[in-house]
Parts: structure tokens; C-alpha cells; sequence
């Protein structure tokens, strides 16, 4: 009987468990892709059968999640004739598209939306909580969660979390490349003393969380991206290193058991594989991309010289790399001051001078640059928040005290954003009622969003993943939005 030698499963959910010759030979060859060979002709049959618009059309997805929850009455959603109490100080201004206006804070992307979706509709009820960890654990994994520390804040990460989107994808759409398949930047989700919840691998193992990029440096620190190198580059602490000293010893143990099981594993060039793996981090495509210094200076200020902006830079040089799933997280704790979304107080001037202009600047620049070199025709982009903020200022809508200058969250009506891998351009979906308080029609459940970055990627929503206790869950229980797709 083979087995790995060293400390069996030590970086496994179930260290217990070790790994025999009955669980190669189940793997049939697929081990690689982690799936057995069962599950794999079940997805493939179940694609056969999903199809659809829009189906497998994406090789990457840039996830633009703007943690805190963006005001969408003061930015791409701007309401006339209503009270003051609901009216956006900003003045609206016309777009590409007839009719549809944003608020002067987004000057940029008012001349781009006509090169992607728009979602006015997103909706949902707190499952029983309504703070911003809840919503982040929501959006990232599609489950909700009931158990929460002391503060009413969910618990930290653990390993019986639900896996975060992208660790599913670089799971059942691994890389054929050795590249970076799943890289989030540049600071980790956070509310408060809750660091992580939603970002990792959760009941997959540590194998499938992603590659984190945090510079060094406040959230207030907008040079830092200045000082990044791959170097800097982690998994969980010293579990990179470990995986691919594991993987080394895999392939020893697959080539002692050689012919037995060849022709199960013969087509993945094993040395080939692994020794590209071990190489990753120290030379090619996966460090080239981190020297944006390459970039031309002028590519770079219109990206803005910003933790955001240079963030988004970094993702487009890491899809031409071939990384399948990058989330670029908003560079600043969800609920905080200054250029966090969540504003309770001060929005007019936190919105005019921080947050409007530095997303405006770079996720417009990120579109134009994505769309100018084909890099939207196979990667889907989606940039959203975990809700949006109330229709009326002043008020407490979960427990928050708010200024006459602020608004509360709101998860009953907000605005996200669509593009590339097939989807439409120029097109609304849904629309707010008179006050951007409800869906007035099609509203769209966020699990519906990520089953929709899944079937994008050929992946059936409704494909079934074991957890931590071996039972099955969907991946996500949502229909995907094939409206969106061309």
C-alpha cells in the first residue's frame, strides 16, 4: 500500500487521515483537479445538460469587492424629486447610456458604462444579523451563518467555514499552468477584530485558500503597493512552503508505486508539473506580474497612484499571467473612517475628497485597460459591496448611530456591477423603486451573483462539495443570471 511519507495529512481539514493508494487510484488520475473521477464525469454531464448563455465563457474572474457597503443613492443610482433627507448632495450627471445618470463622483465611469452591466435590483433580508461580517460571509461563500461571538460579530475564520468562491473555482477549474490560481489583495476582509471571515478555504483545506498579498502599511498608507515583491507573497503562514513539500513527496510516493498506477496519472507529466510548481514563486510569468514598476508611468497615474488603484493595476498584469480568480479587496477596514464605504457620518466629504475619486479613477482605467487588450472577452469582472446604505440620512437602520450626514446600511436595494467573459454592455438589470429604498422590478439575490461567476466558468451552481462532516452542499443554491450574458 503506498502512502506519503512525513506527517500524515498534517495540512488536511481531517488530520487524521491519511492518504493510501485506494484514495490515488479513486482519484483516477483527477487528484490533480480534486475530484474523483465520479464527480468528475458527474460535473461533466451535468455541463452537458446546464449550457445556456453565457456558459463557460470566463478563464478568470476579478472579483472588485468594495467591503463596506457603497452608498449607491450617491454614486450610480441617484434619486430626483424626493425629500432632502433622501437626496444625494451630488448632482446627477448623463452617462453613456440614454436616461441612465450617476452622480458627478463618478465622472470616469459615466463616459465607460456602456462597456458593462449594471444590477440596480440587488436585494436581500439579514438572516438575523445586519452587520457587515454576516453580509461578507454571505457574498463570498453564498451561505449565512448564526453563530456569533459576544459582539454579535460571526465568529473568526475556522476550518467548518464554507469556502470562499474562488477556493471552489481553483478547485473544480485548476490552472493547466503552474500559475497563481487564486491571489486576494491588498488587505484582508475585516470588520472589526474579525479578520478573514469568508477568505479562505474553509472545509476544502488549506491547500485551495488563496494566495494573499497585504503589503505592510496603514490602510491610510497609499504608497505601499510601492513596496510590494513577490516576495511578499503568502498562503496561511509557512503552508505554502508546506504544501509544495507535500506535493514533492506525493509525486516521490506516485513514482515508487510506478507501473501500478501509470496509467492513471500518466497524462499530468507529474515531474513536469511539480517541479514548475516548486518554481513558481522564484521566477516567470507569476513574478513578472508583481513588478508593476514595468507599467508605463502615465498607465499608472491613470489607475491612480493609490492602494486601490495600483491593486487593480496588479490584477490585470495577474490575469495576463493566467491566475484564474483575483478579489481585490477595498484598502480599508469595512467599518471605519476616512475612505471606508461605511459611512454613518461625514458622507459628503468622505465621498468628494476619498473614496468616489479613487474608485472612479481606478476601476475605470481597469475597465478601459481590461477591454482595450481582449482581457474581457474570457474574464468576467463583478464589482459590488455587501449592501448599500439607507434612503433616508440620519436614521438607524442596524444599531448604528448616524449623523444627519450619513447613512445607515441597507441590504433591501443596491447596485453592483457586471463585465466581460460574454456579458452585455450597456445594460441595466432591474430597477430601484422612486427612493432607491426596494426593488421596483427584478430584484436579484447576491448567491444569485455568484452562481452566476460559476456557470460563467462552466461550473454548475448546484454541483455538490463535500464539508468538514462529509455531507453534501451545493456550491451555491442559487440560480445563475443569464439575462446578464449576451
Amino acid at each position: 500500500m503506498i502512502r506519503i511519507p512525513g506527517q500524515p495529512g498534517r495540512d488536511l481539514c481531517d488530520n487524521h487521515l491519511g492518504i493510501t493508494r485506494r484514495d490515488l487510484l479513486r482519484f483516477g488520475g483527477s487528484s490533480i483537479l480534486g475530484l474523483t473521477l465520479g464527480s468528475m464525469f458527474s460535473l461533466k454531464a451535468r455541463a452537458a445538460a446546464t449550457g445556456g448563455a453565457g456558459w463557460g465563457k470566463a478563464k478568470s474572474v476579478v472579483m472588485v469587492y468594495l467591503q463596506g457597503g457603497p452608498s449607491h443613492l450617491d454614486l450610480w443610482d441617484p434619486k430626483e424629486n424626493v425629500p432632502d433627507k433622501i437626496r444625494s448632495p451630488f448632482k446627477n450627471i448623463p452617462t453613456k447610456i440614454p436616461g441612465i445618470n450617476f452622480t458627478e463622483m463618478l465622472p470616469g465611469l459615466a463616459k465607460l458604462n456602456d462597456r458593462f452591466s449594471m444590477i440596480r435590483s440587488i436585494s436581500y433580508t439579514p438572516n438575523g444579523l445586519f452587520n457587515h461580517t454576516a453580509a461578507i460571509y454571505q457574498l463570498m461563500t453564498g451561505y449565512t451563518t448564526d453563530k456569533v461571538s459576544p459582539s454579535g460579530q460571526l465568529e473568526p475564520p475556522n476550518a467548518k467555514d464554507f469556502p470562499n468562491f474562488g477556493s471552489n473555482i481553483v478547485r473544480l477549474k485548476p490552472p493547466t499552468e503552474p500559475v497563481l490560481p487564486f491571489v486576494m489583495l491588498p488587505r484582508p476582509l475585516q470588520e472589526s477584530g474579525v479578520v478573514g471571515k469568508g477568505g479562505a478555504a474553509g472545509f476544502l483545506g488549506k491547500g485551495f485558500d488563496p494566495y494573499t498579498l497585504f503589503p505592510e502599511g496603514d490602510d491610510m498608507d497609499m504608497t505601499k503597493m510601492n513596496r510590494v515583491k513577490v516576495d511578499d507573497l503568502k498562503l496561511r503562514p509557512d503552508v505554502f512552503a508546506q504544501r509544495l513539500e507535500r506535493r514533492a513527496r506525493l509525486r516521490d510516493a506516485i513514482e515508487d508505486g510506478m507501473p501500478e498506477i501509470e496509467k492513471a496519472v500518466e497524462q499530468y507529466h507529474l515531474d513536469e508539473y511539480y517541479n514548475k510548481a516548486l518554481n513558481l514563486i522564484t521566477r516567470g510569468k507569476a513574478r513578472e506580474a508583481f513588478e508593476i514598476d514595468r507599467e508605463d508611468v502615465k498607465t499608472r497615474e491613470r489607475y491612480g497612484m493609490n492602494t486601490f488603484g495600483q491593486s487593480l493595476l496588479l490584477a490585470r498584469r495577474l490575469v495576463e499571467a493566467g491566475t484564474r480568480v483575483v478579489e481585490v479587496i477595498w484598502p480599508k477596514v469595512a467599518n471605519s473612517d476616512n475612505h471606508s464605504w461605511d459611512m454613518h457620518t461625514g458622507l459628503t466629504d468622505r465621498m468628494k475628497r476619498q473614496a468616489a475619486p479613487m474608485f472612479d479613477a481606478g476601476f475605470s482605467a481597469f475597465i478601459e485597460d481590461m477591454d482595450s487588450r481582449g482581457l474581457l472577452d474570457e474574464t468576467l469582472v463583478v464589482a459590488m459591496g455587501e449592501f448599500g446604505r439607507s434612503p433616508e440620512k440620519g436614521v438607524s437602520t442596524s444599531g448604528n448611530s448616524n449623523s444627519a450626514d450619513g447613512r445607515d446600511h441597507w441590504p433591501y436595494c443596491y447596485t453592483g456591477v457586471v463585465a466581460g467573459a460574454g456579458t452585455k454592455r450597456g445594460y441595466v438589470h432591474g430597477e430601484s423603486d422612486s427612493m432607491g429604498a426596494s426593488p421596483k422590478t427584478d430584484p436579484v439575490h447576491p448567491t444569485e451573483l455568484l452562481a452566476t461567476i460559476y456557470h460563467a466558468f462552466g461550473i454548475d451552481p448546484e454541483s455538490l462539495v463535500y464539508n468538514h462532516l462529509n455531507q453534501p452542499r451545493e456550491l451555491v443554491k442559487a440560480k445563475a443570471l443569464t439575462r446578464l450574458f449576451a
